[in-house]
């Protein structure tokens, strides 16, 4: 899994990588010239881009302590990004030592840091897999290396179905991944929208969409069908810092305005 070499990895610096644009609104050092350029468009349309990226961060805490807490000590993260301290596998280790972690995720500069991604705790275990939402069964084939199938499994995709259309099969891909999850599963999501700001989405998605990025911004109602057969859990689909906001630090900024994306976490019987 994460045995290959990192050095011999080629990375794509012509176009901008979604994963390097977060890590950019991030204030992270691991993106290009060609993601910065990007980035700043983006600002210059939504200059609260950057706040809504650590909201999804602040998500992810939130949710994956809410998991450990219920007993969950097995994680599959899908779109990891570039490691942002603290990582998914350090606020569920910090719940429960014993957790295992999974990490996945299709850019090669993610690879290059996958070593700050395994620094588990000697009772869990970390791994990363070097491969694309896409390709489920090679998530799955992979993940099986590291986590029992047969035990609960919290599914992460944060800030990820967004760059998957209905045409691509966003909604089989889910599927399919939690049709290998055993029961006492559960799916974590966010996922951007434009039900907020209709125009200047229209305008965000035709330039990403110039530089070889596709996104679907999704409203609320088709994001909530990536969780039909599920149970929800309370509060269900919510804007994305207020799903249980009492499990963490609120982000600098997130009540200065509305944050365009929706969060939630639910179960699989």
């Amino acid at each position: 899994m994460s045995g290959q070499d990192p050095t011999a990895v080629e990375i794509d610096t012509s176009k901008p990588h979604p994963a390097r644009m977060y890590d950019w609104y991030l204030g992270g050092k691991d993106n290009y010239p060609v993601d910065e350029e990007m980035g700043r468009q983006m600002l210059a349309l939504e200059p609260r881009v950057p706040v809504m990226a650590r909201v999804n961060r602040a998500f992810m805490h939130r949710a994956t302590r809410w998991l450990a807490q219920q007993g969950v000590r097995q994680f599959l993260d899908i779109g990891t990004g570039i490691p942002t301290e603290p990582n998914l596998h350090q606020v569920a280790q910090e719940v429960a030592p014993d957790a295992r972690v999974v990490y996945c995720d299709n850019d090669p500069i993610v690879l290059a840091h996958a070593a700050a991604l395994l620094r588990s705790t000697p009772q869990g275990a970390t791994e990363y897999l070097q491969a694309d939402v896409r390709d489920p069964d090679a998530i799955i084939a992979g993940a099986r290396e590291v986590l029992d199938l047969k035990q609960p499994v919290a599914l992460s995709l944060i800030a990820l179905l967004h760059f998957i259309t209905d045409a691509d099969g966003a909604h089989e891909l889910v599927g399919r991944l939690l049709s290998e999850l055993p029961s006492g599963s559960y799916l974590m999501m966010t996922h951007a929208t434009s039900d907020f700001t209709p125009e200047d989405s229209v305008t965000a998605t035709d330039k990403l969409k110039g530089a070889g990025i596709t996104i679907a911004l999704r409203s609320r109602d088709e994001f909530t069908r990536f969780f039909d057969g599920l149970e929800l859990v309370d509060p269900g689909v919510e804007i994305v810092h207020k799903w249980h906001p009492e499990l963490g630090e609120p982000v600098p900024g997130q009540d200065d305005g509305v944050i365009p994306g929706y969060g939630a976490v639910a179960l699989k019987r």
